[in-house]
């Protein structure tokens, strides 16, 4: 329903002015060239609150707190691939429960929008075939194969974030050098994943000060 207009405080004081002199609704509305309804309104509203002031409107409270914005414009500039569905389970782990929209129009307030990722391509079916006939080789190998070639494997169930990079690094990669015995002259490369780009990402803890890492270019 669009926005009907107000009137500006002096017409309504003089509505009233006009109301105490004994003039009817529609003769104060004839003279003012406005209806009688709206001359009731305004003077019904003057005799119950004593203003002609507009009273504050009644609305939906905000779900999200000025600390729970905060946190989700920190989020999603340290992690741009961060989805909606992720920062609505941060905030039901903080005790706020949002919809999608919500989200939405948070961060569209703040100038934020959103966008799809690009879609990776599917494999070739020669890739599909080669990959096929690479884990059919190998379904039998003990675990033990593996980890000569490969170091130590970890299953991920989730999606990955940062402080579960870290904490796979922490884990596996200092015990994976040690067993397939690479000494010292090695160099741990990643790509630019935001995960693994963020400043400060592997820079403290034990993992952090014995990487010489490379990035990826651009």
């Amino acid at each position: 329903m669009p926005k009907t207009r107000e009137l500006c405080k002096d017409i309504r004081d003089k509505i009233v002015d006009l109301h105490k002199a004994g003039m009817g609704y529609r003769t104060i509305g004839k003279q003012l060239g406005e209806k009688a309804t709206t001359v009731g309104a305004i003077i019904r509203k003057w005799k119950k609150c004593k203003i002609t002031d507009n009273l504050p409107r009644s609305g939906a409270p905000c779900k999200i707190s000025p600390r729970g914005a905060s946190m989700i414009l920190r989020k999603v500039r340290n992690e741009p691939r961060i989805t909606r569905q992720d920062l609505v389970n941060d905030l039901n782990r903080a005790g706020t429960t949002v919809s999608k929209k919500t989200i939405s129009n948070t961060l569209r307030r703040q100038g934020l929008k959103s966008c799809s990722a690009r879609k990776v391509p599917f494999l070739k079916p020669t890739h599909v075939k080669a990959r096929l006939k690479f884990a059919n080789d190998h379904l039998n190998d003990p675990e033990e194969e593996w980890e000569k070639g490969t170091g130590r494997l970890h299953r991920i169930v989730r999606r990955m974030d940062g402080a579960m990079y870290r904490e796979i690094l922490a884990n596996n990669l200092l015990p994976s050098v040690r067993a397939l015995k690479m000494g010292r002259g090695w160099v741990f490369q990643h790509d630019n994943d935001p995960k693994h780009t963020q400043p400060g990402q592997l820079k403290s803890g034990s993992v952090g000060n014995i990487l010489r890492m490379v990035n990826l270019p651009e």
